[in-house]
C-alpha cells in the first residue's frame, strides 16, 4: 500500500521537501495545506505538481477553523497527516477526525520547550549557560497537549558555547529533515488504509 500523506505547513517547507526527496518512502504527498498564502511550502508543492490549499485563520473561531481544515484534509483521504512546520494548535475538532494519524515535528526534546520559538529559546538558554544541548522529536498528536504526544523518534543536538543562532537553526533543520523521514519510514508500514 502506498500511503497517502497530507502535509500541513506554515513556513518555507524544507521538511516537506525532505519528504518529497526521500526515495524510499512508500508514500505519496497528495495535498499540502497552509494557513498563510506566503508559505514557501505551497511553492514547493506546486513545483512538484501536488494539490494545495490555503486556509487563513482570520475572522473565524478556532473550532470553526479546525472543522473546515478537517473537511479539506479528509477530502484527500489521507492515511497520515504530517504537521511539518505547522504553527497552529489543533483542537479535537480536527484531531478527532484523524485518530492515530497525525504526526508532528518539534525542534526540542519531549517535555522541553513546547510551543513556538523552541530553537531561539534553546539558544538563549545555552548562551546563558543553562543548557548545552537541545533536540528534535517526531511524535503523534492524539490530543490538544502542546508538543507532548507519544514520541516516534528523537535525537539530541549539542549547542556550541559560542554558536550563533543561525548555525544552530541550520543544524537542527538538518536533523529534522533526516529524523522526520526516518520516523515516517518506520510508521507507514503500521498504518491501516483510509478510511479507518
Amino acid at each position: 500500500m502506498t500511503a497517502r500523506l497530507v502535509v500541513l505547513a506554515s513556513g518555507g517547507g524544507s521538511n516537506l521537501q525532505a519528504i518529497l526527496d526521500a526515495g524510499d518512502l512508500d508514500a505519496q504527498v497528495v495535498l499540502v495545506g497552509a494557513d498563510r498564502a506566503a508559505a514557501g511550502a505551497l511553492v514547493r508543492a506546486e513545483t512538484a505538481g501536488i494539490a494545495t490549499f490555503v486556509l487563513p485563520p482570520a475572522r473565524r473561531s478556532r473550532l470553526d477553523y479546525d472543522a473546515e481544515l478537517a473537511d479539506r484534509v479528509a477530502a484527500a483521504e489521507p492515511d497520515l497527516v504530517v504537521l511539518a512546520g505547522w504553527l497552529r494548535l489543533l483542537s479535537m475538532t480536527f484531531l478527532g477526525r484523524f485518530p492515530g494519524r497525525v504526526v508532528n515535528l518539534h525542534p526540542a526534546f519531549p517535555g522541553e520547550l513546547p510551543g513556538l520559538h523552541a530553537i531561539e529559546r534553546a539558544h538563549r538558554e545555552a548562551m546563558a549557560g543553562r543548557r548545552s544541548s537541545t533536540g528534535v522529536m517526531v511524535h503523534l498528536v492524539p490530543d490538544e497537549g502542546v508538543d507532548d504526544g507519544p514520541v516516534l523518534a528523537s535525537e539530541a543536538v549539542p549547542i556550541g558555547a559560542d554558536e550563533s543562532l543561525d548555525s544552530l537553526e541550520q543544524r537542527i533543520h538538518a536533523v529534522e529533515h533526516r529524523l522526520l523521514v526516518s520516523a515516517l519510514r518506520d510508521l507507514l508500514p503500521t498504518l491501516t488504509p483510509w478510511p479507518p
